[in-house]
């Protein structure tokens, strides 16, 4: 139904627009006494089987939502009935901002694929916390950042103050420093500002009664010699995980009229580099951590290659947007089957 009907008609109009005018309706349905439990008798697969214990967490399937789709914590509950096993909001900001001119989100139908530079659009963390508040029951990671006008030498202060924002909101966090969307922010992968970074914040987590998973989120367009300096940053400041991999800024093969727009693409043409790199960094650090997977899952076998390939848990973005939450469905079916 999702593809014969829901996307052609949502594929009509701005993607932007109709991501703002789902969610809405989402919101509004969900409110009916019966959707919500009819969600999840549709699309839930519950089985003891699928559930998944990582740095001391249990998912109740490996399926999640990627980073950006609920930036602003807006939906989480409500998009946990199509069956995901965890939930990932932001990237979030200590400050509220627009993001970068509209417009910024493009598709790439004959690509499966989507170009989007938003630029970090939120309504800054302390915002978010307020609804995770009413979190019920979902495991929710914090996908943080910096505000586009901080100097990348005062980037580790805000982190830190999304980080001590939502410490008590979220189950994991996630540093995200490499989207393609904040001017200079890839800069921060670097091997010497990343490292103190992480280790600020490892410093600030040991400070807690109980500390939380701090996982780093990469670019797929890093070298092998860089994914090894990842590898060992992991090592050296004792971080719990890497989700790989974030948009990339490759253009290569692609087919579809808007695909020289500046930004980061998702989707389908990522499939094959994300898998890559999760299979390097499983296979070169003798999967020493745990790995998030993501990028380009438009198939169960496209899931099931990363899993493969080392990910301990995947996520969806633009494969949920293309094929609908039967996809999750599907994912958690066949894993069982495996």
């Amino acid at each position: 139904m999702y593809k014969l009907l829901i996307r052609p008609l949502f594929f009509l109009f701005d993607p932007e627009k109709i991501h703002h005018f789902t969610f809405s309706f989402i919101r509004f349905i969900s409110k009916i006494p019966f959707i919500p439990s009819l969600f999840r008798k549709l699309y839930f697969v519950q089985d003891k089987r699928l559930e998944r214990q990582l740095f001391g967490l249990k998912f109740k399937n490996p399926v999640g939502l990627a980073a950006g789709f609920d930036k602003d914590a807006k939906l989480y509950n409500e998009l946990s009935n199509f069956g995901f096993g965890f939930i990932e909001i932001g990237t979030l900001t200590p400050k509220p901002q627009d993001g970068n001119p509209k417009k910024r989100l493009f598709r790439l139908k004959s690509d499966n694929a989507i170009i989007n530079r938003m630029g970090f659009n939120n309504g800054g963390v302390d915002e978010a916390v307020k609804r995770l508040k009413k979190n019920n029951g979902v495991i929710i990671g914090g996908n943080i950042g910096k505000n586009k006008v901080t100097p990348n030498e005062e980037a580790v202060e805000d982190y830190k103050k999304c980080f001590h924002a939502l410490f008590d909101h979220v189950d994991y966090f996630v540093v995200n420093v490499s989207s393609p969307n904040t001017p200079n922010l890839r800069e921060l992968q670097d091997k010497e500002p990343l490292t103190r970074l992480l280790q600020t914040l490892k410093e600030e987590n040991n400070k807690k009664f109980k500390q939380k998973p701090i996982l780093l989120k990469i670019a797929p367009d890093l070298t092998d010699s860089q994914l090894l300096d990842i590898i060992v940053i992991v090592r050296d400041t004792n971080i719990e995980g890497v989700i790989a991999t974030n948009t990339t800024v490759s253009r290569e093969g692609l087919t579809s009229e808007n695909k020289n727009e500046i930004g980061g693409l998702s989707g389908k043409p990522l499939t094959n580099r994300s898998t890559e790199v999760i299979r390097f960094l499983a296979e070169k650090s003798n999967k020493a951590f745990p790995i998030i997977g993501v990028g380009g899952i438009h198939s169960v076998k496209d899931a099931l290659e990363k899993l493969e390939a080392g990910a301990d848990l995947i996520q969806l973005y633009t494969g949920f947007i293309y094929e609908g939450p039967k996809l999750i469905k599907d994912i958690n079916k066949a894993i069982l089957e495996k």
